[in-house]
């Protein structure tokens, strides 16, 4: 087997290192490092100006087809090493060591829980995604609901959608919009991202992962639901009980 060559990190990069909970997804103008946060809201501003019903609709049409490679989990998690992510405001590295770190982190609080430790390590994987030539904003960051009106927990929401093509639409601009109340997040257009793109190829290979996993993979960037408890109203019971789920993996 080929060695895996992956960047060695600082001390303060790696799993044991604690930080503390109030200084994580800090978006403000306070932020310790202005340069992230500069490069954070403008990937923001991109993606709350294009990410509508008909980009994600064209997405999925491009992306679902599974046509781009065919390679195994540690050939890509090599091509990470080429990706920091430019919605993060929390770190500045390559996301493979996002990778080892989420697993390592998951493998302390539940040993005997195998599939976790795996979730975690893949999770990120649909960043790859930028390196077929698709710019970030639709890639990384805060996932939300496109089709109907954009919650007032996302990130930058005040400021960032005024271009938005589905903003002012006489549907889609509706709380509920194109959906019916608790018609179920698996019947919701999410914001196309790595989140979606990585939980599809799973479910087209057939994947082994439970439930939970798949919950995690396809909604842990969807803050607005699992944190500021927007769209509630679209949700199914099934995605109340798997809501915990979520929870403990963020």
């Amino acid at each position: 087997m080929e060695p895996v060559l992956i960047l060695d990190p600082s001390e303060h990069y790696r799993p044991d290192f604690r930080k503390d909970i109030e200084n994580f997804r800090n978006y403000e103008d306070t932020h310790p490092n202005r340069h992230i946060i500069d490069r954070v809201r403008r990937t923001y501003l991109d993606m709350h100006t294009s990410q509508c019903v008909d980009f994600v609709k064209a997405k999925r049409e491009k992306w679902l087809k599974f046509n781009k490679c065919q390679m195994t989990v540690m050939e890509a998690m090599e091509l990470l090493n080429q990706l920091v992510d430019e919605s993060d405001p929390d770190i500045d590295l390559p996301n493979i060591m996002h990778a080892f770190q989420t697993a390592e982190r998951i493998r302390e609080a539940y040993p005997d829980h195998d599939w976790f430790h795996l979730t975690g390590f893949i999770h990120d994987l649909g960043k790859v995604m930028a390196l077929w030539g698709e710019p970030q904003w639709c890639v990384v960051g805060d996932t939300f609901p496109v089709g109907c009106a954009f919650g007032e927990s996302i990130v930058y929401q005040s400021s960032t959608f005024g271009k938005n093509p589905d903003l002012h639409h006489p549907i889609y601009s509706t709380k509920n919009g194109m959906y019916q109340e608790h018609c179920g997040l698996e019947n919701v257009f999410m914001s196309w991202g790595h989140d979606e793109y990585l939980y599809h190829v799973l479910k087209h290979n057939n994947t082994r992962l439970p439930e939970e996993a798949l919950y995690m993979i396809r909604f842990h960037s969807f803050y607005p639901w699992h944190h500021g408890r927007d769209y509630m109203h679209l949700c199914s019971e099934k995605d109340t009980r798997m809501l915990p789920y979520v929870l403990e993996f963020k």
